[in-house]
């Protein structure tokens, strides 16, 4: 099978910062910008345009991450998911992990051709790449700029297999080509859904999709032969781990055809921390001393929360059949390494003996 998905980056419509208010040619210590754009249709959001030295990414050997490659076209999310872990990877550009975040997004427009050079040498040894490990890259902007279509071609014509993270509906674009792509080299989809409250989703994740959207893409996927992962990521203590919240979202992950999920309690890091006790604060003040007394001294739910947690999910998993090989809380020990905890093993014992993983900024 010939691969002729062709991606070239249009010249883009809006209006481009000039005058005091433009930024230096080297944005935040990043060299190679290009532009930075305002546009009607994002209202709120700039996007610096830059020209990416190099699209790969490897993970460093001691990561505890599955995967030796990624791709992150995209730097800044504005999904806006307030207990977003790369929050604090914008500090890195001398921006805040806050509204910065949300509304400041780097571009790397030139990453299918940068990528396409990459994977043509002969030393490039077809493992993995995730994409959408660090932010997501079906978010609003790739409506804009249609980075991935032509990353996707550059990684299956030359016979790189991929995974896929996103909570984006626009990956039902790329579907078809995913699908003919499929043929050639492995392809792993997730979706990930953390919330399955109208009010408190759009609260919480005000740029991102709604449930009900995203579900509808995940049966999409499933219709065209994808083993459909859901990220059932974060659940948060008195918001989303209630039973009837479980069991709501695990029955619509089943019914829009999923095939695993995997979960996780929420994690809090610098930058994610303080974004999130604000809207906590703001939106449900009464939980404000709970959580801070949770994750008053690690960035991690305590183990008593994560055994109490898999006690909950883990017979409303195998009551739905969405069991994977990795879908306990935090089963990720080494790169590779998966830890099973099954229904007639996972005991709170097991629950509480797993130590959340150092998560690198992947970039």
């Amino acid at each position: 099978m010939r691969w002729n998905q062709q991606s070239t980056l249009e010249p883009a419509s809006g209006t481009v910062t000039t005058g005091p208010d433009a930024p230096p040619a080297e944005l935040f210590g990043v060299k190679g910008l290009v532009r930075s754009v305002r546009t009607p249709e994002f209202a709120g959001v700039t996007f610096h345009e830059v020209l990416a030295k190099s699209a790969l990414n490897k993970v460093p050997a001691a990561s505890s991450m599955p995967f030796t490659w990624t791709i992150n076209p995209y730097r800044g999310c504005s999904h806006a998911c307030v207990y977003c872990f790369a929050r604090s990877t914008h500090r890195y550009l001398d921006l805040d992990a806050g509204q910065d975040f949300d509304r400041q997004v780097i571009v790397k427009v030139n990453t299918p051709e940068v990528l396409t050079a990459e994977v043509t040498k002969p030393k490039w040894t077809r493992e993995l790449v995730a994409l959408g490990t660090n932010t997501d890259p079906y978010q609003r902007a790739e409506g804009r700029y249609s980075l991935m279509p032509g990353i996707i071609t550059a990684l299956a014509e030359h016979g790189t297999p991929m995974s896929v993270l996103t909570k984006g509906t626009l990956l039902r674009r790329d579907l078809p080509l995913l699908a003919r792509a499929k043929e050639d080299v492995d392809i792993e989809i997730s979706m990930s859904i953390a919330v399955f409250d109208d009010v408190l989703q759009q609260t919480i994740e005000p740029g991102t999709p709604t449930t009900t959207a995203r579900l509808a893409t995940v049966r999409a996927a499933a219709n065209l032969g994808f083993n459909v992962t859901v990220f059932l990521m974060p659940v948060m203590p008195k918001l989303t781990d209630s039973m009837d919240h479980l069991d709501t979202a695990l029955r619509s992950i089943k019914e829009a055809g999923a095939s695993r999920v995997v979960y996780g309690a929420l994690h809090l890091r610098p930058g994610a921390r303080e974004w999130f006790l604000e809207w906590l604060e703001r939106e449900h003040p009464e939980l404000l001393p709970r959580y801070r007394r949770m994750y008053s001294t690690s960035s991690y739910a305590s183990k008593e929360y994560r055994a109490w947690l898999s006690r909950r999910i883990n017979p409303l998993i195998d009551a739905y059949d969405l069991r994977g090989s990795a879908d306990d809380d935090y089963p990720m020990t080494k790169r590779g390494d998966h830890i099973r905890v099954g229904a007639a093993s996972s005991t709170a014992a097991q629950a509480a003996s797993l130590t959340p993983p150092a998560q690198q900024a992947l970039f």
